[in-house]
């Protein structure tokens, strides 16, 4: 048994972390819930009793040994070396750490070995490339990945709880004919797509663009596989849906594709066209496995395929993944840092 303490723990992330050890019987004899100030004495049910949010301090996890973090890359800049320093594992679930190159970026059906070498902190990657990689790593198994193209079709609840919150008052105005109410993106996102996630870089990409690029290739151990990357905010709540092309290395058959992904781990096989059957975000929410579609050959090239995949942001896109990463040390008794 082990003692955990979840940093951000009233946030969207925060309670789908909470939610998660209760479903999988997280093996943790003592649970920390922190916050800020605004958040201290709030109370949520864990186990059949209820938990008090305590601030977060410096002097926070003392007895603590693994700290699942998802409070802001700010906040775990400021107070992950504390826990380290006390002890702890660290599981952020931030972009603080994930191109650092003493951290370690795990998606445990990916990656798992890579938590070995943990210095005290391990990087959960970004939600649109955990799905991703969780979907190709079969394919870089058995066929190599020369080159990827990305499109991704992101929903709301990667933003956080204010842009669900404008998506629903945005519909709800329009529906009225009501003005729009705007604060957290630069454009209305009701019935609206906007091809702008996170801010832009002199290279004419996103930030959110460049991580799926560098994370991947971090992830699988490619440092030079071709990737480029188009990040679309979509009117969606919940989950995020990718078209992404695929370059291999050696020639594999649809049939090929899809036997692999079927018995890959975490993935699910849904790709009846004549059945219209594909994945969903309508049928992904809440689910802890990625869904793989709608794959058939690109014509364009020798050795191409086109797949769609869609996957619970807050879930395996952030949650589960920290929690998986949790059990794997926890398995491997790889929670003292090297």
């Amino acid at each position: 048994m082990v003692r955990v303490a979840i940093m951000g723990a009233t946030g969207a992330v925060g309670q789908e972390i909470l939610k998660t050890l209760e479903e999988r019987r997280f093996p943790c004899d003592s649970l920390k819930l922190l916050a800020s100030q605004r958040s201290e004495g709030k109370k949520f049910p864990f186990r059949g009793r209820l938990l008090e949010v305590e601030v977060l301090k410096k002097t926070s996890f003392k007895d603590v040994d693994i700290v699942l973090a998802s409070a802001g890359a700010s906040v775990s800049i400021e107070f992950a070396p504390y826990a380290v320093k006390a002890g702890a594992v660290v599981i952020d679930n931030t972009s603080a750490f994930r191109m650092k190159e003493d951290v370690p970026l795990v998606v445990p059906e990916v990656n798992p070995e890579d938590c070995k070498w943990h210095k005290g902190i391990i990087a959960n990657p970004n939600c649109s490339t955990i799905q991703m990689v969780v979907a190709l790593k079969p394919i870089q198994d058995t066929a190599g990945i020369k080159r990827l193209v990305i499109t991704t079709f992101q929903s709301v609840s990667g933003t956080g709880t204010e842009a669900i919150e404008e998506l629903l008052t945005q519909t709800a105005e329009i529906l009225e004919g009501e003005p729009i109410t705007r604060k957290v993106y630069p454009h209305q996102i009701a019935f609206n797509c906007l091809p702008h996630i996170d801010s832009f870089l002199e290279n004419g990409y996103t930030k959110e663009e460049m991580k799926m690029v560098n994370e991947t290739r971090k992830i699988l151990h490619a440092p030079d596989m071709a990737i480029t990357a188009t990040t679309v905010r979509v009117p969606v709540i919940r989950c995020h849906s990718e078209s992404i092309n695929v370059e291999t290395k050696k020639k594999i058959t649809v049939k090929q594709a899809r036997e692999i992904i079927a018995k890959a781990p975490g993935c699910v096989l849904v790709d009846d066209p004549s059945k219209n059957e594909y994945p969903l975000p309508i049928y992904s929410a809440g689910r802890d496995e990625t869904y793989v579609g709608r794959i058939r050959e690109d014509d364009s090239i020798p050795n191409g395929l086109n797949m769609w995949i869609v996957s619970d942001n807050l879930r395996k896109g952030a949650a589960l993944n920290a929690v998986q990463i949790a059990e794997v040390l926890i398995e491997k008794k790889w929670l003292k840092a090297k």
